[in-house]
């Protein structure tokens, strides 16, 4: 009598496909993301937490690029920075926990402030409720709640399609699809891309901000 076949487990479906995972991996890679990149973001991650103050208080000097919704942040200004505390070994208990955020984002009160900073530091000169201040390495992704080099005036309102990059990032990480560092990485050198990638924005949005698709 023949031996039953044992139980088939379970299939598992990544999000988003694996093939599209790796070819982000890869193009992740291709684009600085390298360990001596990864180490430079991780560098930044020791810049002081205490001063609410953009990467630079000179008017004009930072310069952002692209097109409405599509906008990328000066990287001389503000290169992305990290919260040491989260790792690939503490994302259980830190950015994949739900209501993390709510436990380390500034207040208002403070965020206003920079974000009045920012806009001069940036060269803007619309209401300041047309901007939202950002932290290009996002806080679901384990970006650094204060430090000047992760934060700026990010034209519009929330939610907008860096939010969305953010979300799909964060779902990719927290389901074990895409390394923390990768995304950290990725989204701090170019969220446009990042998100064409992983297939939330339309190809077409990378030649906003001078990309290819």
């Amino acid at each position: 009598m023949p031996r039953p076949s044992p139980p088939t487990a379970p299939s598992h479906r990544p999000w988003p496909a694996a093939a599209a995972v790796a070819s982000l991996l890869v193009a992740v890679a291709v684009a600085g993301c390298a360990p001596a990149a990864v180490g430079r973001l991780a560098h930044a991650a020791r810049l002081p937490s205490t001063s609410g103050a953009p990467a630079t208080t000179t008017p004009g000097r930072c310069h952002a690029r692209g097109t409405a919704p599509y906008v990328l942040p000066d990287p001389r200004c503000t290169p992305g920075a990290i919260d040491p505390a989260v790792t690939q070994a503490t994302i259980a208990a830190t950015i994949c926990r739900p209501g993390y955020t709510t436990t380390v984002r500034p207040p208002e009160s403070v965020t206003e402030a920079d974000k009045r900073a920012g806009v001069a530091a940036y060269g803007e000169s619309g209401r300041l409720s047309g901007y939202e201040e950002d932290h290009l390495v996002a806080l679901e992704l384990g970006g650094s709640p204060s430090a000047p080099a992760n934060l700026w005036p990010e034209p519009g309102r929330s939610p907008n399609a860096k939010d969305a990059v953010e979300s799909a990032a964060h779902r990719a990480v927290c389901d074990g699809t895409l390394p923390l560092a990768a995304a950290q990485q990725a989204v701090a050198t170019d969220w446009v891309a990042l998100g064409v990638r992983l297939g939330v924005l339309p190809s077409a949005a990378a030649a906003s901000v001078g990309g290819g698709a």
